[in-house]
């Protein structure tokens, strides 16, 4: 690994991958994405290279303890470890039940993100309103998606390509499962979960083409409080024709927000040209960005 003008020998940096990765919490999480995070703090803390050689070291421990506690706010934000062990039980569940059983068992699936959970009393609803107004898509990508494709039943979509991105290794393969099953109903659908940093701007730009892009809750993780020029950048990477960002109507404590909009995503979608339009429902709201 080449960082600044340091030739970093690869086996140490995997090294410290795997001492990153030994809390439980962390494991699901894919290699490619802690060592992005690795590369980016060694490039704030050049000083600290050196340190790779003292794996004993207590300086090497707090790489070890900074690291994780960076990755913690990321990819913890709406998990927890017994999320899913529930949540493979469900899919067994699901794919044992009847047609009207399955719908129930989707529910609960959905019920066990935090996520997630807030929108099942109104994702029928919700994807109405949004595809009246973009139009039903035959292609379209779920970026940072976490269990939101298991809602694909209230989409009422019977021709369609769907593309899910997260960094969850184990979400990301119960996605997959969840696709076959559904490719074996509907030959006309099409399902691809993979593992992807939605920062990795050089990959977002070469993903296909599709018609619409779901963002759902992604900017704070994007953004971590340091403006939005992480976003700004994303939403021009990805390769849609609208993009579909929602953020939280309510306060930590479960207040409704005296102001729920969000000024800084109107002002740049007016700088970039991008045209909006809003949907509120009552803890989410939902910009339909069209760029092109």
């Amino acid at each position: 690994m080449l960082i600044g003008k340091k030739l970093v020998d690869e086996e140490k940096i995997r090294e410290l991958i795997l001492a990153i990765k030994q809390k439980k919490e962390l494991q699901q999480i894919s290699n490619d994405f802690v060592r992005d995070h690795v590369y980016s703090y060694f490039q704030q803390n050049p000083q600290r290279i050196s340190e790779l050689a003292n794996p004993r070291s207590q300086k090497y421990k707090q790489i070890i303890k900074e690291v994780r506690a960076k990755l913690r706010r990321i990819y913890s934000l709406f998990r927890t470890t017994e999320e899913g062990k529930e949540r493979r039980e469900l899919f067994e569940e699901w794919l044992q039940g009847s047609l009207r059983q399955r719908r129930k068992t989707i529910e609960k699936i959905l019920a066990t993100h935090a996520s997630t959970r807030e929108r099942v009393s109104y994702y029928p609803q919700l994807y109405d309103k949004i595809f009246s107004i973009t139009g039903k898509p035959t292609k379209l990508i779920d970026l940072g998606c976490g269990i939101n494709p298991f809602s694909l039943p209230f989409m009422k979509l019977q021709k369609c390509t769907y593309y899910a991105y997260d960094i969850s290794i184990e979400e990301v393969e119960l996605l997959d499962l969840f696709f076959q099953e559904l490719h074996k109903k509907n030959v006309n659908f099409a399902g691809h979960a993979a593992v992807l940093d939605a920062l990795q701007m050089a990959k977002l730009a070469k993903l296909k083409e599709v018609d619409l892009c779901f963002l759902f809750k992604m900017t704070d993780v994007l953004d971590q409080g340091k403006g939005h020029k992480v976003t700004e950048k994303v939403l021009q990477n990805i390769p849609a024709r609208v993009v579909v960002v929602s953020f939280p109507t309510l306060t930590m404590s479960g207040r409704k927000m005296n102001y729920p909009r969000r000024k800084w995503i109107e002002l740049l979608c007016h700088r970039l040209g991008y045209h909006y339009r809003t949907l509120e429902f009552e803890n989410e709201i939902f910009y339909m960005i069209k760029k092109k």
